[in-house]
């Protein structure tokens, strides 16, 4: 890959990044498709090798967001609980 194409690709990925974040989520989305697609032509093995693990990585981030629901639930369980107690210490 030449010097142009990795900064064309790292300049669309980027610029979708934080077109995506500030609001304009179809052209950040299509600008992160762009540099995707030039990257994929380039290195078509490690996309493919890439796309063969994805429920590998998809079960992952399922498990991981399961937790983080978990401890969230559980944070705010403990803060009512606690807020309770105070209402209840003050009167």
């Amino acid at each position: 890959m030449q010097k142009w194409q990795k900064v064309l690709a790292i300049g669309a990925l980027g610029a979708g990044a934080a077109l995506a974040f500030s609001g304009r989520r179809s052209l950040g989305i299509a600008s992160v498709a762009s540099g995707l697609a030039l990257l994929a032509s380039e290195y078509p093995e490690a996309f493919e090798a890439i796309w063969d693990k994805t429920p590998d990585y998809v079960r992952r981030a399922s498990e991981v967001f399961a937790t983080l629901s978990h401890l969230a639930e559980k944070f705010a369980e403990e803060t009512r609980r606690r807020g309770v107690l105070s209402f209840d210490e003050a009167v």
